[in-house]
C-alpha cells in the first residue's frame, strides 16, 4: 500500500481523516433512533427509581419536616446536627464491624468453590445447592430460625455447648457479643452467593495449567495458592465489592434476630438502621435523608477505593 492509500483510510493511531470522520457520520446517520428506543426503557428505570430517589433525598436533608407535614429548608442544619451526634460515629464503627467480619466469609468461599469444583467429586451439585439454599431463603425467615439457635435459656447453641460443660452466654442481648452474632449469620448467609460467582470463576481457568503443574511436581496446595487464586482474583474482586456495599446496608438481620425491645441494640445499630429509627421511628425525614445521603457517600467511597486499588491485585488474563 502506498503512503498516499494509507493517509486515505487513516492509519491506526491517527486522528481519522475528514472523509474518514464523514463516513463514520453516515453510518451512524443511517442507525436512526432505533438504538436509542432500545435503551430508553433502561434508562427511564434508572431514573425514576435511582435518580429521583437520589435527588429527591438530597433535598430533603436540607430540610426540617412539620409534625403535620412540610418541610423547610435550613440548609446544613441536619448535617452540623449530624456531625455531633455520638450514634452515627457508634452507627459507623458497628457497621465497619459488620463488614469486616463478613469479607472474611470470601477466603472461605474460595477455599469451599474449590473443594466443590475438584474434578470427580461426587455429589458436587448437591453440595452446591445446599451452601446456596441459605441466599435464596428470605432473610427475615433465617433469622426468625437463627433467633431459636441463638437464644440463651434454651437455644440449640447453648444446649450443644452445655454438653461440654460450657455455659453459653446470650448471644443476641449481650452487648459486645450481639453484632458479632448477627455478623456471623451475615457470613454464613452470604456464603452461598460468593461460592455460585466463584465456581463460574473457576470453571474459566484452563485445565492445561493444572496438568502442566502436576507434571512439574506442584503439590495441589501449591496449585491453588499459584494457579487458582491469581486467576481467580476477578471473581473475589467482585464478590468483595458486593460484601462491602451489603455491609454497608445491613438493616434486617438486624432488626428481626435482635428486635426492637433488645437492650443491646442501642449499642449494636447500624447506620441504616440508625436512618430507619430517624425516618419512621421519629419521623424526622430530613435528618434521616442527611443519614441517607452519608451512607450513599460512604459507600461510593469505599466501592471507588476498591476500583481504584484492583489493579494492584486483580489479573485480567
Amino acid at each position: 500500500m502506498s503512503v498516499n492509500n494509507a493517509a486515505k483510510v487513516g492509519a491506526p493511531g491517527r486522528a481519522p481523516t475528514g472523509g474518514a470522520r464523514q463516513k463514520s457520520r453516515a453510518i451512524r446517520a443511517t442507525d436512526g433512533w432505533w438504538p436509542v428506543l432500545f435503551v430508553l426503557p433502561i434508562f427511564a428505570g434508572v431514573a425514576v427509581f435511582y435518580l429521583y430517589p437520589i435527588v429527591e433525598t438530597a433535598y430533603l436533608s436540607f430540610t426540617t419536616s412539620g409534625a403535620f407535614g412540610g418541610s423547610t429548608f435550613t440548609g446544613m442544619e441536619n448535617y452540623g446536627t449530624l456531625a455531633s451526634d455520638p450514634q452515627i460515629g457508634r452507627s459507623l464503627l458497628n457497621t465497619l464491624l459488620y463488614t469486616a467480619i463478613v469479607l472474611c466469609g470470601v477466603p472461605i468461599a474460595v477455599g469451599l468453590a474449590s473443594l466443590i469444583n475438584r474434578p470427580g467429586l461426587r455429589f458436587a451439585k448437591i453440595y452446591r445447592m445446599t451452601f446456596f439454599l441459605p441466599y435464596v431463603a428470605m432473610p427475615v425467615a433465617i433469622s426468625m430460625v437463627w433467633r431459636i439457635i441463638y437464644n440463651g435459656d434454651f437455644g440449640v447453641l447453648n444446649f450443644a455447648l452445655s454438653l461440654f460443660g460450657v455455659q453459653g452466654p446470650h448471644w443476641i442481648s449481650t452487648d459486645w457479643l450481639a453484632l458479632i452474632s448477627v455478623a456471623v449469620l451475615g457470613l454464613w448467609i452470604s456464603l452461598g452467593f460468593n461460592m455460585i460467582i466463584l465456581s463460574a470463576g473457576l470453571k474459566g481457568i484452563p485445565v492445561e495449567l493444572y496438568e502442566a503443574a502436576s507434571i512439574d511436581g506442584a503439590s495441589r496446595f501449591r496449585q491453588f495458592r499459584q494457579i487458582t487464586v491469581p486467576l481467580l482474583t476477578p471473581s473475589i474482586f467482585f464478590v468483595t465489592v458486593i460484601t462491602v456495599i451489603g455491609g454497608f446496608q445491613l438493616f434486617d438481620l438486624l432488626y428481626v434476630l435482635l428486635g426492637t425491645g433488645n437492650p443491646a441494640l442501642v449499642n449494636s445499630q447500624s447506620l441504616v438502621y440508625f436512618f430507619f429509627n430517624e425516618t419512621f421511628v421519629k419521623n424526622d425525614k430530613g435528618y434521616g435523608a442527611a443519614v441517607a445521603i452519608v451512607i450513599l457517600v460512604l459507600v461510593s467511597i469505599a466501592t471507588a477505593i476498591q476500583f481504584r486499588f484492583q489493579r494492584r491485585w486483580v489479573n485480567y488474563v
